[in-house]
């Protein structure tokens, strides 16, 4: 598995995080890893992308709180929930993996909003993310 794929599944799997209850978050995890395009990745690695998404989801507040205070305009309640998982995925990588330099994770955030935001996703992922550098 590359970093990016990593990085890619476990952005999906935090993005589903503000629309289940949080005693549900568990099911739901092993519902998208025991998915059918999930087969080609070991179990070793669904262990790796379901531990990177519960890290980052008990950093939420932590990471929302950063957010926010650079986020001129635009507290996390009213940001687009893929542009906020985003966010959330760079900055804790950023603050807590040593393994990836922070260009690396402003360079794949921004990576993931072209693939998964609206047009003006990766511009503004981009500028938040310049900020709390």
């Amino acid at each position: 598995m590359t970093r990016r794929e990593l990085r890619e599944n476990t952005f999906l799997l935090l993005f589903q995080n503000d629309f289940y209850p949080p005693e549900e978050i568990d099911g739901q995890m092993r519902l998208y890893l025991n998915l059918p395009d999930m087969e080609k990745f070991s179990e070793t690695e669904k262990e790796q992308i379901r531990n990177r998404a519960r890290l980052a989801m008990e950093q939420s507040a932590v990471l929302d709180e950063k957010i926010n205070a650079v986020a001129e305009g635009w507290k996390s309640s009213r940001m687009g929930k893929v542009e906020l998982t985003i966010l959330r995925l760079a900055l804790f990588e950023i603050l807590f993996d040593d393994e990836v330099p922070q260009g690396v994770a402003i360079n794949e955030a921004v990576e993931l909003a072209k693939k998964f935001g609206g047009d003006d996703s990766p511009s503004f992922v981009n500028g938040i993310l310049a900020k709390l550098v």
